[in-house]
């Protein structure tokens, strides 16, 4: 089998997937986030989440509280006198403060969405560059066991024209050390491939070797600017953004502690034998207002708001640059793809000629080796270049938002 046998095979890494397989690079993904911490911790995440929104619905600010109290005179006088008490303490919301703890529980709720989602398209991007230096390096390997099939086909034919008599000695020896060469890039290829084996298995904690290459698809400019709209990046900043918003709205209602009803009755008796007497009492606890303290839970709020807003404005410019950069390298990348196409298939063409010149006779040894190796390189660029296609792609995406598919 020839490079080109090689080359050919490898251009499934750039067609898309059928869709009755689903892409391998988009199972690597969901298993290296299936071994996330955040991942494990999420569900526990959004149960606080919940609970905070059924803390904001509740009747009253906090959980009321029951208060039980006993009087007696049996260690002095002994006259019988007995009193108990009985109440019940209701903390109450202050004016606007329950419907802004239940815009502020949203806004968390959607703040842990958009963190999640970040997280997860954070380690999409290290999924996708594991995943393509693999394929890269089995490239590599795969072109580098081919050259050395070839370097011993013609290390052979050399050495039988040599014994004929054909071709002197000086050629085996070229011909030695051309496969020496072709074994020790063999080698090579074969200690990075195990390397970009390695970092895409500790990410996935599954063999790489059992899933296949594909190619993510491409995408059109309508899809691609749905996409930006929903950029994971922009969707944790306006979380946050919207979190800071409630709290400062939040802080300004909460301009004291909260006031507490009280609702208590009392059993008493003055002296043994008489009969116990009831009484029912009604009563409202309302703190005085902290200004300093109030301003400062203010100032901290408007920190934070003001930090996010700022925050969400550079990363929009940043996203839309990476975004136009990636659309740039894709661009650039289908580009060299096709000039790589035209000068292997040159190369090709021109092993062949001086391929059968040199069994006529008609050109030495050293010209056919440099022939042979300006094939190999151009057959290998190509192949670089088909992944480095589907490699900006995956890229494009990234910096559009998407996870793998």
């Amino acid at each position: 089998m020839r490079i080109h046998s090689w080359i050919a095979l490898c251009l499934v890494v750039a067609l898309p997937a059928h869709a009755e397989s689903p892409p391998s690079l988009a199972r690597a993904f969901a298993a290296a986030w299936e071994r996330q911490p955040v991942a494990q911790a999420l569900s526990e995440r959004e149960r606080a989440v919940q609970a905070r929104r059924s803390a904001a619905d509740a009747l009253t600010a906090q959980p009321p509280s029951l208060e039980l109290a006993g009087r007696s005179d049996r260690f002095n006088q002994a006259r019988g006198a007995t009193e108990y008490d009985l109440g019940l303490a209701l903390p109450l919301w202050l004016p606007g403060e329950r419907s802004g703890s239940q815009a502020l529980a949203e806004a968390e709720g959607g703040a842990l969405a958009g963190r999640a989602a970040a997280l997860r398209l954070q380690l999409a991007g290290a999924v996708r560059q594991a995943w393509w230096d693999w394929q890269l390096a089995r490239n590599e390997t795969a072109l580098a066991d081919e050259r050395v099939g070839a370097a011993q086909r013609l290390r052979d034919d050399v050495a039988r024209r040599v014994a004929a008599g054909d071709l002197a000695r000086s050629d085996q020896h070229q011909a030695e050390g051309a496969l020496a060469t072709a074994r020790a890039q063999r080698a090579e290829g074969l200690a990075g491939l195990e390397e970009a084996r390695y970092r895409l298995h500790s990410l996935t904690g599954q063999p790489p070797g059992e899933v296949g290459a594909v190619s993510e698809p491409d995408l059109t400019d309508a899809a691609a600017a749905e996409a930006m709209a929903e950029h994971p990046g922009l969707r944790e900043l306006a979380g946050r953004r919207e979190v800071s918003q409630r709290n400062v709205d939040l802080a300004r209602t909460r301009s004291r502690a909260n006031p507490e009803l009280t609702i208590a009755t009392r059993r008493e008796r003055s002296l043994a034998g008489e009969a116990m007497e009831q009484t029912w009492a009604l009563g409202l606890r309302i703190p005085f207002s902290s200004a300093a303290r109030q301003d400062a839970q203010i100032a901290e709020a408007n920190a934070e708001l003001i930090e996010a807003s700022l925050g969400a404005e550079r990363e929009r410019e940043r996203i839309v640059q990476d975004v136009a950069a990636a659309r740039s390298r894709a661009e650039a990348a289908r580009l060299r793809l096709a000039a790589s196409e035209e000068r292997a298939r040159l190369a090709r063409e021109n092993r062949d000629f001086f391929d059968k010149s040199f069994r006529l006779g008609e050109s030495d040894l050293p010209t056919r080796l440099r022939i042979e190796q300006e094939a190999f390189e151009a057959e290998r660029q190509a192949a670089r270049a088909r992944i480095n296609l589907a490699a900006s792609r995956s890229a494009y995406r990234q910096a559009l938002g998407l996870l793998p598919e």
